[in-house]
């Protein structure tokens, strides 16, 4: 074959498979994957526009036909509305009851937006969390606007009948909007147990108010910990300073100094406890800078020490009751428990500052724990590393042995879980059994005993395991379970697993699990979508429409949701991998310079 012939060839091949790509290429599948980009990447409507961006595209396909900002935006509103039909589809359908929770929030031009955030499980027994609005809303914000917003939205989704509970943080004029929503939808009938469980505090806002007033008054060793960081961070000399005072102490230079906002006590707790991992540090750094003068004495690093340790229950149950991925009302019970023990003990400290601020800090946590939900306490028994024993266990520390209080839980539990066998139309067993019952034991038992002198020993041990029998049928699937072994502490249970494995035994009883485990004890699922509504609408953006806004926000969580953080961390390590193998070929190239360097020397 010639040199002619190849070239022929390779132009034949090559207009092929230019025509094989233009037979692929579907203009409608484009726009898609367009507008797909733009919600995901939160890109702005002009990068249609981009000169550069339409030069690469044509170089791929040149027969494409570009779109405008407009058509766009356009797209985005029409695949918002397809999204929105087919999640609709799916709430309605889920076989768990959904619960809400809620936000407002101002944008950079002042508008006012509520964020209103669906939880439930789905049938695979997997925890979903939906953005179902970001709407805009008008002034005012009290009470009865907020309660009408969040019933519209609702009744929008045809979910007001499913509703189990709404979890909203501490503002006043929540409270008279949960008392109108109660009534709206008790009107319906659609609230369990009359609407006793139906509000839920931010638990998380709450621990927040509650050592945020323990904390007004700060530590003197806080401050000077403060001014460490202040001092190693205050120029690029002290930096490398302290990174070769880290180095010869042998420390892990890659956890970082944390700067802390005042105002926000878990930064200070970050704060404290990176200076106590560096704390030979900073004391190598007294000895080497002359100029570092606030280095904590040994006294004082040990009351940080006291400080760091009292934070850290509070600042591990905010991270856990702030988790969206995962059942948070199960968690409820151990984490406050694990609050309350560190509060009674540093109460009889023998510091006079600990002992001052968990004394405040504690008149306020028995503000809030008179107060709180009897669904908090009902949601740690479906836990079965916990059960009812827990309640128990710490009622009994509480208020002694029978407490009224105890009995209150108990009665709450049975009476929502007989509303539940109710609804699903079992009659409820009855947890009774009198030996004396005729239903157990037949009286020709004895009459046959008194005429036939041969009775059987066997018959007796009949009548005892059919009694035995009766009285395992005659209980509830909730006190089957109840009386079954809790599961060990260490057994790591993945609790929505456990109620997937045992919703054939207990058919009723997981139904109540599925409802009460999905109720979030915190805002933050809700809180979150204003991050992203502050990317979408910044100042270069705040022109956007509310109904623009809201289709960006709710369209990225629902087809993309926690993949585009994935992305980029994804993204972060190809990055980190390509600046390496650069490194790596430019010190490969450097040795071969050097090498042939020293050859031409040595010539």
């Amino acid at each position: 074959m010639t040199t002619k012939d190849i070239g022929q060839y390779l132009i034949t091949s090559d207009k092929g498979a230019l025509a094989t790509r233009n037979a692929q290429f579907s203009q409608d599948k484009f726009r898609e994957l367009l507008v797909h980009a733009i919600v995901r990447h939160e890109l702005p409507f002009s990068f249609v526009e981009y000169e550069g961006i339409k030069n690469v595209l044509t170089y791929l396909e040149p027969q494409i036909k570009h779109i405008t900002r407009n058509t766009a935006k356009s797209d985005v509103k029409n695949l918002h509305a397809k999204e929105v039909n087919r999640l609709g589809s799916e709430l309605r359908g889920c076989p768990s009851r959904i619960c809400l929770t809620s936000d407002a929030w101002t944008s950079i031009v002042t508008d006012g937006y509520l964020s209103l955030t669906a939880h439930f499980i789905d049938s695979n027994w997997l925890l979903q969390k939906k953005i179902l609005n970001f709407s805009y809303m008008p002034p005012p914000h009290n009470g009865v606007a907020l309660a009408e917003k969040i019933y519209s939205l609702a009744s929008s989704w045809g979910i007001e009948r499913k509703l189990f509970a709404i979890t909203l943080d501490n503002a006043s004029a929540n409270d008279s909007c949960v008392a109108i929503l109660k009534n709206q939808l008790k009107l319906k009938n659609s609230l369990i147990c009359d609407g006793i469980l139906f509000h839920v505090r931010c638990c998380a806002h709450i621990l927040n108010l509650i050592v945020q007033d323990g904390l007004k008054e700060i530590d003197k060793s806080v401050e000077l910990i403060r001014e460490c960081v202040k001092y190693v961070k205050g120029s690029q000399t002290r930096k490398l300073r302290f990174t070769e005072c880290v180095t010869q102490t042998s420390l892990d230079s890659k956890k970082a100094l944390v700067q802390d906002v005042p105002t926000r006590w878990n930064s200070t707790y970050r704060m404290l406890s990176s200076a106590l991992y560096y704390r030979l540090a900073f004391c190598h750094l007294q000895l080497s800078d002359s100029n570092f003068r606030s280095c904590p004495s040994l006294e004082e690093w040990g009351r940080v020490e006291k400080i760091c340790s009292f934070l850290q229950v509070f600042y591990e149950a905010t991270n856990a009751f702030s988790g969206s991925k995962y059942p948070t009302s199960n968690l409820y019970f151990p984490q406050v428990f694990k609050i309350q023990l560190k509060l009674s003990e540093e109460c009889n400290s023998s510091d006079d500052f600990m002992k001052r601020i968990a004394s405040q800090m504690f008149v306020k946590f028995n503000k809030y724990w008179s107060e709180f939900n009897l669904l908090l306490a009902i949601a740690v028994v479906f836990d079965p590393q916990y059960k009812f024993q827990f309640i128990e266990f710490r009622y009994n520390k509480l208020y002694g042995p029978g407490s009224n209080e105890l009995v209150k839980v108990r009665n709450a539990l049975f009476d929502v879980y007989n509303e539940y066998v109710k609804i699903s139309n079992t009659p409820g067993a009855s947890s009774s059994c009198s030996r004396g019952s005729n239903e157990v034991y037949s009286p020709h038992g004895a009459k046959e005993q008194e005429d036939n002198q041969s009775f059987d020993i066997l018959e007796e041990f009949d009548q005892f395991d059919t009694f035995e029998f009766a009285c395992s049928a005659q209980k509830s699937q909730l006190e089957l379970y109840l009386d079954e072994p809790r599961a060990k502490r260490s057994s790591h249970i993945i609790v929505l697993d456990y109620w997937k494995a045992q919703q054939f035994r207990f058919p009723d009883l997981s139904k109540l699990a599925r409802d009460i485990l999905c109720v979030p004890v915190s805002t933050v699922a809700s809180e979150s979508a204003f991050s992203l509504g502050g990317r979408i609408l910044d100042q270069f953006r705040s022109s956007l429409s509310p109904q623009i806004v809201e289709a960006l926000v709710c369209t990225k969580d629902w087809l993309f949701g926690d993949k585009s953080e994935v992305a980029m961390n994804v993204l972060a390590v190809i990055k980190a991998v390509r600046l390496q193998l650069e490194v790596a070929w430019r010190m490969h190239k450097f040795g071969i310079i050097m090498n042939a360097a020293v050859v031409n020397d040595e010539g």
